[in-house]
C-alpha cells in the first residue's frame, strides 16, 4: 500500500510493502519486501533497503546508505554522508554507510556517514555513533561504546566470565579486542 499523500518516485519497491502518507521517496531507491516506511520519511536515489525493514517517522535516508534486511529504524534517527557538509558544494562521492542483518537504532539516535553497524547490534535510543558497531554489540551513549552484548532476538548474553559469554543457543564466544568472537 502506498498512501495517496506520499511522493513516491521509484517503481523499486517490493511486495506487501507499506509506505505511509507525507513520505517521499525518489527514483533511484530500492525497496524490499514486507517494509513498513512511515509517515515523514525520505529516501534519495541511492539507497537500498533489504526486506522486512521497518524506517519509523522523521527518517531520513541520503544517497550511500544501505540497510539490510531485517532491521528496525527508531523515530527520527539522524544519519549523515557527507563529512565536510558545505551548502551548494557537493563531494565526489557520498560516504556509504551500511546497517547489517538484524540491527537496531533506537530513536533519536545520530548516525555519521561512512559507518557500519553490524548484524543483530543494537543502539541504544540518544546514542551517537561516530565508529563502527561490532556484531551483536549493545552500544550506547555520546559517543556511543559497547555495553553489551545481545542474541539475535535482541535478549542479552549470559556473561559466563570477564571476557566470555554464552548465547541463547548454549554457543560460548569472548570479546576480543572489543569484538565478540565464536570459540
Amino acid at each position: 500500500m502506498i498512501s495517496e499523500f506520499s511522493d513516491v518516485k521509484t517503481n523499486k519497491i517490493g511486495t506487501n510493502t507499506t509506505i505511509w502518507q507525507f513520505s517521499v521517496i525518489l527514483e533511484g531507491a530500492v525497496i524490499g519486501n514486507n517494509c513498513n516506511i512511515n509517515c515523514h520519511t525520505f529516501i534519495e536515489n541511492d539507497v537500498i533497503i533489504g526486506n522486512d525493514v521497518t524506517i519509523k517517522s522523521g527518517v531520513f535516508l541520503w544517497d550511500g546508505i544501505v540497510i539490510s534486511d531485517k532491521v528496525f529504524v527508531g523515530p527520527n534517527v539522524t544519519f549523515t554522508n557527507d563529512k565536510y557538509p558545505r551548502s551548494k558544494s557537493y563531494p565526489l562521492e557520498f560516504q556509504k554507510t551500511s546497517i547489517e542483518i538484524g540491527a537496531s537504532i533506537g530513536a533519536g539516535s545520530i548516525i555519521l556517514g561512512g559507518i557500519r553497524v553490524g548484524k543483530y547490534a543494537l543502539v541504544a535510543a540518544g546514542s551517537i555513533v561516530t565508529k563502527n558497531v561490532p556484531d551483536f554489540s549493545l552500544v550506547m551513549g555520546s559517543p556511543a561504546r559497547v555495553v553489551g552484548w545481545i542474541n539475535d532476538d535482541g535478549s542479552s548474553m549470559e556473561k559466563t566470565s570477564e571476557n566470555s559469554y554464552r548465547d541463547r543457543y548454549g554457543i560460548e564466544w569472548i570479546v576480543t579486542d572489543n569484538k565478540l568472537i565464536k570459540i
